[in-house]
Order: structure tokens, then sequence, then C-alpha cells
């Protein structure tokens, strides 16, 4: 995939995950990202809450036989509250779809989002008005 990749979502998606982020902290919050790839974009539309998911205080446990058949799925998001957007080795580990989003503490600002790829390169985050 590469840096040529950019990931797109609409500000106020960008605001529900910041949201259940700050309603989680000190916990880890957990989502999976729906959307679609076209030529070098990613456009990320909507979110999933996986079921029987359980957020820890530097992890979260899903058991993955209970994820649902969704090729809309590109990736998923994740907060570190820490503050830390970059990925760990057991993210990178446990990549899951197309891309990695990390959001950050104080979740308030793109500078608190990084998106990865499944080689850890950082890709472009692009919020939309729409």
């Amino acid at each position: 995939m590469g840096k040529n990749l950019t990931v797109s979502m609409s500000g106020e998606l960008l605001d529900s995950i910041f949201e259940g982020a700050k309603r989680l902290y000190p916990k880890e919050t957990f989502l999976l990202l729906r959307g679609k790839k076209s030529k070098n974009k990613i456009r990320v539309s909507d979110l999933v809450v996986p079921p029987l998911a359980i957020h820890g205080y530097s992890f979260v446990n899903l058991p993955l036989h209970m994820l649902p058949m969704d090729f809309s799925v590109v990736g998923t998001v994740h907060s570190h509250p820490s503050g830390n957007i970059k990925p760990s080795s057991v993210d990178l580990n446990h990549f899951f779809g197309r891309v990695l989003m990390i959001v950050g503490f104080p979740f308030t600002s793109i500078q608190n989002v990084a998106v990865y790829d499944s080689n850890g390169e950082k890709l472009q985050v692009q919020v939309t008005d729409e």
C-alpha cells in the first residue's frame, strides 16, 4: 500500500471516535472502520462496535470468531490513553483490515490521530466536512 494511500473521514465521524475514547478513558477503546477503497484513497464512512470486547487499561481483547463477516470493514481504530499514537508490536501483529488508526489522549484534534498500513508506515489522514 505505502505512503501514497490517503485515509479520509468526516469530522463528525472522528468526533464520534474521540467521544467514545473519552468515555472509556483511561481504558482503551476499539472499533471497526467500515468504508470503501478506490485507487489511492480509503473513505471511512461508518463505525462498527465489535461484540463482546473487553476494554482494559492497556489492552482490548475481543473474540475474533465473533467479528461480523463484513467485507466493507477496511480496518480498525483504537485509543492509546497514554497519548502515544505510534503502533506497538502487538498492534501490528494483530492488524485487521487495510489500515490501523490510533487516537491518543486528549482525543481533541487531528494531531491526536495517526493511521498506519500493515507494515507500520504512517499514512495521510484527511478530515472532511461531509
